[in-house]
């Protein structure tokens, strides 16, 4: 009696099967963030401050000695401050960038926990998909008790504790200063002319950082959805 042939195995199916297994488990192992996210989004940063930076006027002409003079009045101070703004805003948020950097640095409590704050927010929020959920000490969280969280401990941080006041203060020094450069520096030898058309905002770079920011993370918002 001949020898009956070994059954055919469904290859499709079992190939169908193991690839669907392999690529759940590649999910599954999908890191929560991704470094490419994360590289690309503190470059877009960089480039864009390097951008606003570049169109900052020469210090020598902010410090110009022999162009400080008295205000005559409350409207002409007002009027000083409104020009010189126009005219050195890149200058004038470098000034209160550096107060609030030295701020920090001088608080380094407060930088620590401005760091954690920030790293949580990318880490555990922006960059990281929503698939799996994170877990922590065996606690399921969702993608809107994460956002939670991280928009209460932003609050709780800001506004109950000392990070609150050092950064308060330290844009009240730097403002105080920018108010009172602009008040006793006459702009009359400025060319102010080309300037109504420039940027209307004394942090209107900052909107670009935030346009580019926002291309960075977007392939990581897309994977959450």
């Amino acid at each position: 009696m001949a020898a009956s042939a070994p059954p055919i195995l469904p290859i499709s199916q079992t190939t169908t099967t193991a690839t669907a297994i392999g690529g759940g488990s590649a999910i599954e192992s999908q890191p929560p963030a991704s470094a490419a996210a994360v590289r690309a989004f503190i470059s877009h940063i960089a480039d864009t401050a390097r951008a606003g930076l570049s169109q900052r006027r020469p210090w020598s002409e902010v410090a110009d000695r022999s162009a400080f003079s008295k205000p005559d009045s409350i409207s002409d101070a007002t009027t000083r401050i409104r020009k010189n703004y126009s005219y050195f805003r890149v200058n004038y948020l470098t000034v209160i960038a550096g107060v609030l950097a030295l701020s920090l640095l001088t608080n380094p409590l407060s930088l620590i926990t401005l760091l954690g704050l920030l790293a949580a927010w990318l880490f555990l929020y922006l960059f990281r998909p929503s698939d799996p959920p994170l877990v922590v000490f065996g606690r399921t969280f969702s993608e809107r008790e994460t956002l939670g969280v991280l928009i209460l401990s932003t609050i709780v941080v800001v506004f109950l504790t000392s990070v609150g006041s050092v950064l308060i203060s330290a844009l009240m020094v730097g403002v105080a200063v920018v108010c009172a450069h602009g008040a006793f520096r006459a702009p009359e030898d400025l060319f102010l002319d080309d300037q109504d058309s420039a940027a209307t905002g004394f942090l209107s770079f900052l909107g670009g950082a935030a346009s580019n920011a926002a291309v960075a993370a977007a392939p990581a918002v897309a994977a959450r959805v």
